[in-house]
């Protein structure tokens, strides 16, 4: 097959019907580059109002392919710290959901989404994960993992809580 138009001739033209949820994602201190971009794919495709980087943002050409060309469909939040985010969001009350592996984590298959307020979903640093201060005022959700392994790539988990995120509201709102 011979596409005859460019990635961005088919993102406008799909921006017509595309749909926006009162959802946006949070970043945090990631150490890899990648990880940035595929949150940014991830925020486009399911439809997330914003993504939010607390930490260093790279530059748009080091996220350009991992994010599917989807860097300027993104409207990106930047933070320079957990604090200052924890500000905003209470400032703009949002309800904060974390994906972390924590013991007062309920699993996303028990979760029942509120869209009282705009959610935020945060996924943690690849190694640090997400910070105590993140943790105590957010909701927190774990994926179940059947198998031998027990941690999922920090976009995977984010690409994952998106998913469920949407189905829920678009359960809900028929």
């Amino acid at each position: 097959m011979i596409r005859s138009e460019t990635r961005r001739e088919r993102y406008n033209g799909k921006l017509v019907d595309a749909k926006t949820y009162p959802i946006s994602l949070c970043a945090i201190n990631f150490m890899f580059d990648d990880n940035i971009g595929y949150l940014i794919r991830a925020a486009a495709c399911f439809g997330a109002k914003k993504l939010h980087v607390i930490g260093r943002m790279p530059l748009r050409g080091a996220v350009k392919a991992t994010s599917g060309s989807l860097y300027d469909y993104v409207d990106i939040e930047p933070h320079s710290s957990p604090t200052a985010f924890l500000e905003r969001m209470t400032e703009e009350n949002v309800q904060l959901i974390c994906a972390e592996l924590a013991n007062s984590a309920v699993s996303i298959e028990n979760f029942n989404f509120s869209y009282e307020k705009e959610i935020c979903i945060v996924v943690g640093n690849e190694t640090t994960g997400i910070p105590p201060e993140i943790l105590k005022k957010s909701q927190n959700i774990f994926i179940p993992m059947p198998g031998v392994g027990f941690c999922l790539n920090t976009a995977q988990a984010a690409n994952i809580m998106l998913y469920e995120t949407v189905k829920q509201y678009e359960r809900l709102n028929k």
